[in-house]
């Protein structure tokens, strides 16, 4: 018994970020979803939320339960929740606590405002020279517009994102993933991961930022490229891609597909599975250059030619040949898909006051180790008086902040 428990704890894996305390300040999507990698990485997460209702998407419906809405449970799994009110004396006097056994802090308040709840670098590093301190913010916190707050779907309209989607004579389309948040927050984690190699070298402690904006206009670098090079906006074009051709939604038979025919490779094996070796080699067609003068009239050929078959047929027959192609699912036929049952990225956990849930795990895996989901996301408050005692705080200690309201 005593060698398979010694082969018992050789075998378990240790996470790299396994011993990193981060505090995590941040709320709604994009620092939660940046704390939650460093988590599902082994960091122990402390998640520091305001009194009354907490982080606020936990208000955000759907709800599984009061206080667990669905944008919440996506992003906070892995985490202990403490309700701290910063605006109390008391109440940073516990953060300032906190922060010396930190590693990492991050925050995404309005700028000035961590300085007003003394949460910035400057004096965190001040306590911990060590600590790693990420601020993510809407506009960044230099420049005319530092004082806006950041919002994914204002970013989209302002940063040029909204006049490249929607049909060319439809109305601007908000792109319903919340892109803009979602990469801000993968920016983060990875000048933070980057920050903690940094220290290993030096031993000290630096600074990330992180802002939408800035995220908005990395994400638009090939068609902002494509506009210099132009020197004109380019026009909306729904589905399609102006440089690709045919690249687009078609209707098939029953439901609609995606086709992607990204070069001339690709468009000689598609019209030999559609029929269409009349137009393969003729000059108005051959080149991906000539198909986009012709945009119409190809798109127009093709459509012909998908509407005859279904669309699980042109998904079958061009795999076989190589040529990118799906069906327009809904989220309920991508999660019943024998591919995302395989693919192991779905993970489920049981929530004690919520039951059974599932959750989108990371976007990749170390080692080949399977991904797990952790612990279930906290409610408001669950661990403020564990942490506390953990950090050095006496029962009356923490009776004092309760009576005071410095905690929940």
């Amino acid at each position: 018994m005593q060698t398979r428990g010694i082969d018992e704890a050789e075998s378990e894996v240790i996470k790299p970020l396994a011993g990193i305390r981060v505090l995590d300040f941040s709320k709604t999507l994009a620092g939660p979803l940046c704390t939650q990698s460093l988590a599902d990485l082994g960091a122990e997460v402390i998640k520091v939320e305001p009194l009354k209702l907490g982080d606020e998407t936990r208000g955000w419906p759907p709800f599984r339960r009061e206080g667990l809405g669905a944008v919440f449970l996506s992003v906070n799994r892995n985490k202990r929740s403490i309700a701290l009110d910063l605006k109390t004396e008391s109440g940073r006097r516990v953060a300032h606590a906190l922060t010396k056994g930190a590693d990492i802090v991050i925050e995404s308040f309005g700028t000035g405002v961590a300085e007003r709840l003394a949460i910035d670098a400057k004096t965190l590093q001040g306590i911990n020279e060590k600590l790693i301190h990420c601020s993510i913010s809407g506009y960044g916190r230099s420049g005319p517009l530092k004082h806006l707050g950041g919002y994914d779907v204002i970013l989209q309209a302002f940063s040029g994102m909204m006049s490249l989607t929607g049909e060319e004579d439809g109305g601007h389309i908000r792109s319903p993933i919340s892109p803009i948040d979602q990469m801000t927050g993968t920016h983060a984690l990875t000048g933070i991961l980057a920050a903690l190699i940094e220290r290993g070298r030096t031993g000290k402690g630096t600074t990330v930022s992180a802002n939408l904006f800035d995220t908005a206009l990395a994400l638009l670098r090939y068609n902002v490229q494509s506009f210099w090079e132009r020197g004109e906006q380019p026009p909306r074009c729904g589905s399609t891609h102006e440089s690709l051709c045919p690249y687009k939604v078609f209707d098939a038979s029953d439901r609609p597909i995606l086709l992607g025919v990204a070069n001339d490779n690709l468009w000689q094996k598609f019209c030999a599975v559609a029929g269409l070796k009349d137009i393969a080699d003729a000059p108005e067609f051959r080149t991906n250059a000539a198909r986009v003068a012709r945009r119409q009239e190809t798109e127009a050929r093709v459509q012909q030619a998908i509407a005859l078959q279904s669309a699980e047929f042109w998904s079958e027959e061009l795999a076989k040949v190589g040529v990118p192609c799906a069906p327009i699912n809904t989220l309920k036929q991508v999660l019943e898909h024998a591919h995302t049952k395989a693919s192991g990225v779905v993970v489920s956990y049981e929530h004690p006051h919520a039951g059974a849930i599932q959750s989108i795990g990371q976007a990749f895996v170390l080692g080949g180790e399977p991904r797990e989901a952790g612990s279930p996301p906290p409610l408001h408050g669950e661990h403020t008086e564990e942490i506390l005692r953990e950090s050095g705080f006496s029962e009356s200690d923490i009776t004092e902040l309760r009576s005071i309201q410095a905690i929940n």
